[in-house]
């Protein structure tokens, strides 16, 4: 007597005739999957796209031609390229650039390490989070309106920085008017506006740390600044390379303290990099040159970064 054998219900559907061809519900599932995951990527992919990848290669192409949006697009080669090499103000800019970075990033990261330090230490909770948010608070005002207040505070005739100083016998410093003045009014408001995130990233770095490694520092009798040198700097250093990195490529792109309080001035005391570009782009109608001169300063970025994680390898401590 045959005894028929009755497959589970759990497979019955994959049971189908000899030719007959089906769809496995796994298949469908994934299938399913796959295109959900195309439907929420391709807002962003689309905006990345037309935002940031068409408009980089436009401008990589633009570089080799001359165009003032009236006339046609004109090949010249490398001409933009030589032109920038020989323009005065582009190399007045891109020197201008780097010095700021420079000093910029090393006050950035002295101020926002040393108020991260601080911060940490032993203060009430209520206190603690009123200096983030404080601190924090400059970097969502608008770097445009921030510098249009600055220029009033900083005015030569009737400035509040000048009649501060005027109650000690100082007289009104042409903050605006002179190079000195100016960059250092410019690096002053670039570093007050821009720490904050910096900061932000330090206290992160240093509230990581474990209290056990300054406690058993102590009873070895380390003071406060050799704790500081031999366990805080060492263990916030791969924070300080991603802070570092950031604060670098944002500093080489700036643009709106200087354009707002000085336009360049005087002279060229404060034109920078981006500035070349803006005013060859949009006043000058040389498209081609600024589009060259974006080029050179997005490869000056990109050696820099380089250079700065190949440091790391020597100076960062992943402990």
């Amino acid at each position: 007597m045959s005894t028929v054998v009755t497959p589970p219900p759990s497979t019955r559907a994959a049971v189908l005739p000899r030719g007959v061809k089906g769809v496995r519900p796994e298949a469908t599932a994934k299938k399913g999957s796959r295109l959900l995951i195309w439907v929420f990527l391709a807002p962003t992919v689309i905006g990345l796209g037309l935002f940031s990848f068409i408009p980089i290669v436009g401008s990589f192409l633009l570089a080799f031609f001359r165009w003032d949006v009236i006339t046609a697009p004109e090949f010249v080669g490398v001409d933009n390229f030589v032109e920038l090499a020989a323009d005065p103000t582009v190399r007045v800019s891109f020197l201008n650039t780097i010095g700021f970075v420079v000093v910029a990033v090393l006050l950035q990261l002295a101020v926002a390490l040393f108020l991260a330090v601080l911060v940490q230490s032993k203060m009430p909770s209520w206190l603690r989070t009123f200096f983030r948010s404080s601190l924090f608070f400059p970097l969502i005002l608008s770097a445009a309106s921030v510098s249009l207040v600055m220029a009033y505070l900083f005015n030569q005739e009737f400035g509040l920085v000048n009649q501060v100083l005027g109650w000690f016998g100082v007289a009104n410093i042409g903050w605006l008017t002179t190079g000195f003045g100016a960059k250092i009014v410019v690096l002053l408001v670039y570093v007050w506006q821009n720490f904050g995130f910096t900061f932000l990233l330090f206290l992160g770095g240093v509230s990581a740390i474990p209290k056990e490694v300054y406690e058993a520092s102590s009873l070895d009798g380390a003071t406060g600044w050799t704790q500081f040198r031999q366990i805080t700097l060492p263990l916030v250093s791969p924070t300080m390379l991603v802070a570092s990195v950031m604060a670098i490529i944002n500093a080489l792109q700036i643009f709106d303290q200087p354009y707002v309080l000085t336009r360049g001035g005087p002279g060229d005391e404060t034109r920078t990099a981006v500035m070349v570009i803006y005013e060859s782009a949009f006043q000058q109608l040389e498209f081609g040159l600024a589009s060259a001169i974006g080029i050179v300063l997005t490869v000056l970025i990109m050696l820099v970064t380089l250079v700065q994680f190949q440091l790391s390898k020597r100076y960062v401590f992943y402990g």
